[in-house]
């Protein structure tokens, strides 16, 4: 249902939701090292939602990445569609071009259920929401 991608990015915004502040900005290679995802790959990840504005960034010795409280309070979903678009939220689980209501893969109607929930649940609650479940010990994201 996630890329790769899409999940590294949730990872790092969450990460920086509780971690980061305007005062104390993360540099990707601490974030990349935090959350266990190759730093390369998640610096190219931040820039992209710095520049669609999902995060905040500065250059210079005291730079990094941070989350503005405009930001925390994006639904998640504006971190996958920044990645990947919706689009593979709605994809067939097994892959297959055609799977619909009208025309199901042998799992549909057993995955559908909770592929609309999962949505629902990005589209209805923000990063501060997710990120308050990881500083009060509810969730986690490291392994």
């Amino acid at each position: 249902m996630l890329s790769s991608s899409s999940k590294y990015a949730i990872n790092a915004v969450l990460y920086l939701a509780v971690n980061a502040s305007v005062d104390k900005k993360i540099r990707a290679t601490e974030i990349a090292e935090a959350i266990g995802v190759p730093s390369p790959f998640l610096s190219k990840l931040l820039q992209i939602l710095s520049r669609e504005r999902k995060l905040s960034s500065s250059k210079g010795p005291k730079g990094g990445f941070y989350l503005t409280d405009e930001e925390k309070q994006l639904h998640l979903i504006e971190v996958v569609k920044s990645i990947d678009g919706v689009d593979r939220l709605e994809d067939c689980v097994l892959g297959l071009k055609k799977c619909s209501s009208e025309q199901p893969c042998p799992v549909h109607f057993a995955v559908q259920p909770f592929k609309n929930k999962f949505l629902q649940e990005l589209e209805e609650n923000t990063i501060e929401h997710f990120a308050e479940k990881v500083k009060k010990g509810e969730a986690y994201l490291f392994i």
